[in-house]
């Protein structure tokens, strides 16, 4: 039985491999279990590899750094792929009000963490990681480890505090949306005010009636400077058509327009009379309107089309359909001219059932060419973002340059690629099962390790006094900021209460806390506010993290 027990305990490439595949498969096992309707998901791994490193289990170190490492890129890079695409968008209108409080939540909980530090004695590297914690942000506590490291200091204690605080973190949330619900919260904010989404879409039918654009083309009239907006069809004398930019509109034309809710008063003004019907009920008998027209759904995954503007195919006029709207991730995007299309775009194409098939030769739509994802772009990215991460930066005040490190510079290069990677023609298309693989798999790797690392010393650490102390402190910077922006939030800017806990949960970086408020609210206003919030500050957190140590070291 001696080649069993070499097999766990002798250090080897076998035995590392081993020892983190049992950790991350037994972690994601227990994650699933719900306690009070809360579970910790892929962050049980971190407890199941503090557990694992009590029980004595160890790995080689250079294979435990390179696994760890390789994690945290993986993990990062792939969310700032997942969230570039709605990153800069997130500070148009509404957006910008719940970032500014998101930030809010961020600026005060680290201000208590550095004023805690000096009156508690706890040290800076510790009290980071205490910050981790408590905002349950493991990406931050991979940038604090790189900047500790590269000052020689040691990372245990911030990976120890933070796996102390952690638990707290989760459920010091919930706690702070069920005292605010009870306390503060009137009838009134829980009414449901959504937020204003650019994007969101608005089916109105207008009649004209203003002379001033009699016997002019829609193209004319759509340079004019009005609001933007997409005929979809033109009723008149009887039949139903799609119209082309240089269609001209006559008296008593009734048009079917795309636009955002708040532009159709001007759209009114300037057609002449909206109709009362409300065109964006789900039981509309489209066949019944249309006759010989069909809609059909028709995704783009031809790559030549990757990076292009809808309006340089000149669909609408080759071929007699038009294209109502866009769905990007889940998002709704007006089909306007100057779209540029990304592969996985799915359009909404309206027309003859020949004219939508010519279409779909130009578009693609085979899903089966989207399923393989571009590899080369991935570690292309990620390449880039290390040497990103890599350059000293000097900042005024701070003797040391600043280095974005393995968590910043991926995440950076993530986020950018994200958003602008399409325009550059960049494949940056993955499926939603392949995306979710990636960032589990590093997120994975990256809690094993930083579990055995913290795991030979955690339970001694947790019965001292200062174990106690760390968790008095992180449940503090927890619980304090929430509760406090959320009335700012309530009482200051209106908002409803769940707009108010996806803004705290996205801040706080806790899809645990999330789920709760789901559970509670009707609506899916928590998760609206939770998108808009979470790209920048888990971006934020990252770059803070850093920073204090830069400064207090």
């Amino acid at each position: 039985m001696e080649w069993l027990y070499n097999l766990f305990f002798e250090q080897s490439a076998l035995q590392a491999v081993i020892i983190m595949s049992l950790i991350i498969s037994i972690g994601l096992g227990l994650g699933k279990v719900h306690v009070f309707g809360v579970s910790l998901g892929v962050t049980f791994v971190f407890f199941t590899g503090i557990f694992a490193g009590h029980l004595g289990f160890t790995v080689d170190p250079q294979m435990l750094a390179y696994a760890e490492s390789f994690g945290l890129v993986l993990f990062v890079y792939a969310l700032g792929l997942q969230v570039g695409p709605g990153f800069f968008s997130s500070f148009h209108r509404g957006g910008f009000t719940l970032n500014m409080l998101g930030l809010g939540v961020i600026l005060i909980g680290t201000l208590m963490a550095v004023v805690l530090s000096f009156v508690s004695g706890v040290s800076m590297p510790d009290m980071v990681g205490i910050l981790c914690g408590a905002t349950t942000n493991t990406p931050a506590l991979g940038a604090a480890q790189q900047t500790l490291k590269q000052f020689g200091e040691p990372t245990n204690g911030a990976a120890l505090s933070c796996a102390v605080t952690y638990p707290l973190g989760v459920v010091g949330v919930i706690l702070a949306i069920i005292v605010m619900k009870k306390l503060f919260v009137r009838p009134s904010d829980m009414e449901n005010h959504e937020p204003e989404d650019p994007n969101h879409t608005y089916i109105a039918a207008f009649q004209v009636h203003n002379p001033a654009i009699f016997n002019k083309s829609i193209q004319d009239i759509a340079h004019a400077g009005y609001p933007k907006f997409v005929i979809s069809r033109i009723w008149r004398e009887g039949s139903v058509s799609i119209p082309t930019y240089d269609k001209i509109l006559k008296e008593n034309d009734r048009l079917l327009v795309i636009t955002t809710e708040k532009d159709a008063p001007a759209l009114t003004i300037l057609f002449g009379e909206q109709e009362k019907r409300d065109w964006n009920k789900e039981d509309i008998d489209w066949d019944a309107i249309d006759s010989k027209l069909i809609s059909k759904h028709i995704i783009v995954s031809r790559p030549e089309i990757n990076g292009k503007k809808l309006g340089s195919l000149r669909l609408r006029n080759t071929y007699g359909i038009n294209i109502s709207r866009v769905l990007r991730s889940g998002v709704k995007l007006l089909a306007t001219p100057g779209l540029v299309l990304q592969l996985g775009d799915r359009l909404t194409v309206v027309g003859e059932a020949a004219a939508i098939q010519n279409v779909e030769k130009v578009l693609g739509n085979t899903v089966k060419t989207l399923r393989d994802p571009n590899l080369a772009c991935i570690f292309i990215g990620i390449v880039l973002g290390l040497v990103i991460g890599s350059i000293p930066i000097s900042i005024p005040g701070i003797s040391s340059p600043v280095k974005l490190g393995l968590a910043g510079g991926p995440i950076v290069m993530g986020i950018l690629i994200g958003a602008y990677g399409p325009r550059l023609h960049m494949v940056t298309y993955t499926t939603r099962s392949a995306s979710l693989m990636l960032r589990g798999i590093g997120l994975s790797l990256y809690l094993a390790c930083l579990g055995i690392e913290a795991g030979a010393h955690f339970f001694e650490t947790v019965l001292r006094p200062e174990g106690a102390l760390w968790v008095g402190l992180g449940f503090t910077i927890t619980f304090v900021p929430v509760v406090i922006m959320a009335l700012v939030a309530m009482r200051c800017c209106r908002l409803d209460f769940g707009n108010t806990c996806g803004m705290l949960c996205g801040s706080m970086a806790n899809p645990m806390a999330l789920n709760y408020a789901n559970d509670i609210i009707p609506n899916d206003n928590p998760s609206v506010s939770y998108a808009t919030v979470y790209p920048l500050g888990m971006f934020t957190r990252v770059i803070i993290a850093q920073l204090i140590l830069m400064i207090f070291l």
